[in-house]
């Protein structure tokens, strides 16, 4: 049911970034822009089913192209190369990245009519949280 989460949605906060950068080994330089971008997020499902997911700042857009429960390669906005693999846990929308035997995982859900995304690596946990766009 990734249909709950279609639309477009804007950040309004956005707590302990610079913690789940650090830990994902995101260098100082880049972690200086990504804690400054407010991005917007969309999600669509077309026709034919394909699920995409864009995220859209003023310093990057990046879009991925999943199926659930299907694995594929991406190229995050940091530049890592990960194996990705996106399903739904509990309501919850999962992407799982895996890269150089490490692995992250960012679980989208709506609460109260907001987009919370909760990106965890390890113990650290970064929260953000997004309203939708009329």
């Amino acid at each position: 049911m990734v249909e709950k989460f279609v639309g477009t949605w804007r950040m309004v906060s956005s707590e302990s970034f610079d913690d789940y950068m650090k830990a994902i080994g995101v260098g100082f330089a880049i972690r200086q822009v990504g804690n400054q971008t407010k991005p917007n997020l969309s999600v669509t499902v077309d026709d034919k089913g394909n699920d995409s997911l864009k995220t859209q700042s003023a310093f990057k857009t990046s879009e991925i192209k999943f199926k659930l429960n299907e694995p594929f390669d991406e190229t995050t906005a940091d530049d890592r190369k990960t194996k990705t693999v996106f399903s739904l846990e509990n309501g919850k929308l999962v992407q799982k990245q895996s890269w150089d035997g490490k692995e992250t995982r960012i679980e989208r859900e709506i609460t109260d009519d907001k987009l919370i995304a909760k990106c965890i690596m390890g113990d650290v946990v970064a929260v953000r949280t997004y309203v939708k766009e009329a």
